[in-house]
C-alpha cells in the first residue's frame, strides 16, 4: 500500500475525515479527475495560487472549471495588481506541483479564501501533493480544517 499523501497526512494529524483517491492512469483534465472519482466537475476544488506582492501570496479554493474574475479578485485583495502564480513558484511556495496543490501540509503559511462555489456543494475533491491522486472529503470538514480565520469571497466570472 503507497503511503499517505502530504496533504492526507495532514488532514490526519488535523483529524480530519477524508479519503484518497488513485487514479488509474494520468489526469489529463479537470471532466476526466470528475468521472473517475464519481462526481461532478463542481464538486472538484482548485487551489489557485496568486502572487499579491513580492514575498505575499494568496490561495483562492474554487470549485469547478468556470473562470475567476480577475476583477473581482483584484477588488477583494484590494490592488490594482495579481499575477498568477508561476509553476515554479507555485511549487517553491507550496511544495505541491500544479495539478496537486491544496490549502494542508504547506511548508509556510499562506493566506486562503475560499470562493462561495465551494460552499455549494456537500462532497468535494482536493489536491492531494501528488499528482493524479486526488482527496475526497466533506465540505464541512474542508472549512472546519481551514479553520475560523478563513476568509470568503465571490469570484466567478458569471456568478
Amino acid at each position: 500500500m503507497p503511503e499517505p499523501t502530504p496533504v492526507s497526512q495532514a488532514l490526519t494529524k488535523m483529524g480530519v475525515a477524508h479519503r484518497e483517491f488513485r487514479h488509474p492512469g494520468p489526469l489529463r483534465s479537470l471532466k476526466q479527475a470528475a468521472v473517475e472519482r464519481g462526481q461532478q466537475p463542481e464538486q472538484i476544488v482548485r487551489s489557485l495560487l496568486f502572487r499579491v506582492s513580492d514575498g505575499e501570496h494568496v490561495m483562492i479554493l474554487v470549485a469547478g472549471p468556470e473562470q475567476l474574475s480577475w476583477k473581482r479578485l483584484r477588488r477583494y485583495m484590494g490592488t490594482s495588481r495579481l499575477t498568477m502564480a508561476s509553476p515554479e513558484e507555485v511549487f517553491q511556495v507550496t511544495g505541491y506541483p500544479l495539478g496537486a496543490v491544496a490549502p494542508f501540509g504547506l511548508p509556510q503559511p499562506v493566506k486562503i479564501v475560499v470562493d462561495e462555489s465551494v460552499r455549494t456543494q456537500s462532497e468535494i475533491s482536493l489536491g492531494s501533493g501528488v499528482r493524479d491522486t486526488g482527496i475526497i472529503m466533506q465540505v464541512a470538514d474542508l472549512l472546519t480544517a481551514l479553520g475560523e480565520d478563513i476568509q470568503f469571497g465571490n469570484f466567478k466570472e458569471n456568478s
